[in-house]
């Protein structure tokens, strides 16, 4: 019986939809498909239509402890969901340790998401630092790779 690996991860936050938008065009020139990408900000008009727009289906709503009415579409949900659903009771900064990332990683993306930020994520083990040098040449800020799944 073999073990299967969990999902990698790469985050970033982008400091609104207009860079998050360029972030993801970006990404979609590298190969990087929206059925493996992950956006989350505030509960807006604006964010539900970008969310439309660059994922193709209407976003989710989930009210977060620190960051309040929010919409988020993509595999990543899934993840900080849990097998509980508890994402609207435990917040961002605890969710993302189940996505492999240390909890101050989790944090900073919670208060980044909290102030108006877009984020988005990337869920591909093999381009995992492709993904990251996208992002970062974009504008994406604190992007990182959740490469302690599993380890936490």
């Amino acid at each position: 019986m073999t073990k299967s690996e969990p999902a990698l991860f790469t985050v970033s936050v982008f400091q609104d939809f207009a860079g998050a938008e360029r972030g993801v065009d970006a990404l979609k020139r590298q190969g990087f498909t929206a059925d493996r990408m992950t956006v989350a900000a505030k509960a807006s008009p604006e964010a539900a239509s970008f969310i439309e727009r660059v994922l193709g289906a209407a976003p989710e709503p989930v009210d977060l402890p620190v960051v309040g009415a929010s919409m988020a579409r993509g595999t990543l949900t899934a993840t900080l969901n849990g097998p509980g659903g508890d994402l609207p009771r435990i917040g961002m900064a605890a969710a993302m340790r189940r996505a492999g990332f240390q909890s101050h990683d989790g944090l900073i993306f919670e208060l980044l998401v909290g102030k108006g930020g877009v984020l988005v994520a990337i869920e591909d083990a093999p381009r995992a630092a492709d993904a990251l040098s996208v992002m970062l040449s974009y504008g994406g800020g604190n992007a990182a790779i959740g490469a302690w799944a599993g380890r936490l």
